[in-house]
């Protein structure tokens, strides 16, 4: 979609739409993450009983994972950089009295991504627990890293553009109260 005609209040819609997008697939990979967790830590057991590992698929769905994780991240990247340049191009008098809402609405959209974000690193450190010291096969830990710290960052940047649109549009209310 090309953001760069929309008016402020469909850019508005448009990135608290993504929000909700992002938070959903974030949900989705955590618990994707914390099943593959139980997994882990069933195969470990198994282990250290000696008993055969059945779970024959676990590297292979947990790398599997890491890479759609990456797919779904460099989507989104390219999505926000997009509407963090449009929102750049707004000058501040943009943002008028009567977006407060929507701009409220936005942060607190920003807010739960936030909140999805820090289950999913909740999740990763309870992932990296379990797996410290697993040397049965070969996982694509790096790359469930990576994506991890590529997460937190986007989250952080799209909290701080919520925040400077509820501010552009709170500076101008008394303008509109009065």
């Amino acid at each position: 979609m090309n953001i760069t005609h929309l008016n402020i209040d469909d850019l508005l819609d448009y990135i608290s739409q993504n929000c909700d997008s992002l938070r959903t697939q974030l949900q989705a990979a955590t618990r994707e993450l914390q099943d593959l967790t139980r997994r882990l830590e069933q195969i470990i057991q198994q282990l250290h009983k000696n008993i055969d590992v059945r779970d024959i698929s676990f590297a292979e769905d947990f790398n599997a994972y890491c890479l759609n994780f990456r797919q779904i991240l460099d989507a989104q990247e390219t999505t926000w950089v997009a509407i963090r340049t449009r929102v750049r191009t707004c000058k501040p008098s943009d943002w008028t009295a009567d977006l407060i809402l929507p701009a409220k609405g936005l942060n607190s959209r920003a807010k739960t991504l936030s909140r999805a974000c820090d289950e999913l690193i909740t999740a990763y450190d309870t992932f990296g627990h379990a797996y410290k010291g697993f040397t049965a096969t070969k996982l694509n830990v790096w790359l469930l890293t990576a994506c991890q710290s590529d997460v937190s960052s986007l989250t952080g940047k799209i909290l701080f553009l919520a925040r400077e649109i509820a501010k552009y549009t709170e500076q101008k209310r008394n303008n509109y109260a009065a």
